[in-house]
């Protein structure tokens, strides 16, 4: 298993950083929000044998289909980035207060 980070400024879309994170990437599938539906996102995961989980936005023409179950899924991972975002305060002593 790999992991790219990619640290951007705050006002730059996620989206924007998708094709790189995912070049040169071999998986299964790419599992991700809504967010992520773009045109080149989807024909970079296509091209490199990749299944897409991706929810389709509301504005897409043609809805793409894909997997529901496994796209429910991905809360687990949001669920990690909201655990390790409530502990930061601790571990880099942002908190204010004992609470």
């Amino acid at each position: 298993m790999s992991v790219r980070v990619i640290i951007t400024q705050g006002t730059i879309a996620d989206c924007t950083q998708a094709n790189r994170l995912i070049e040169g990437i071999t998986a299964e599938q790419l599992l991700a929000d809504r967010g992520y539906d773009s045109d080149a996102i989807v024909n970079q995961a296509n091209q490199q044998g990749m299944q897409v989980v991706i929810s389709a936005r509301k504005n897409r023409k043609e809805l793409r289909k894909y997997d529901a179950d496994l796209y429910k899924l991905k809360h687990l991972v949001e669920n990690a980035f909201l655990h390790l975002k409530r502990w930061r305060g601790i571990a880099t002593r942002y908190a204010k207060n004992s609470a």
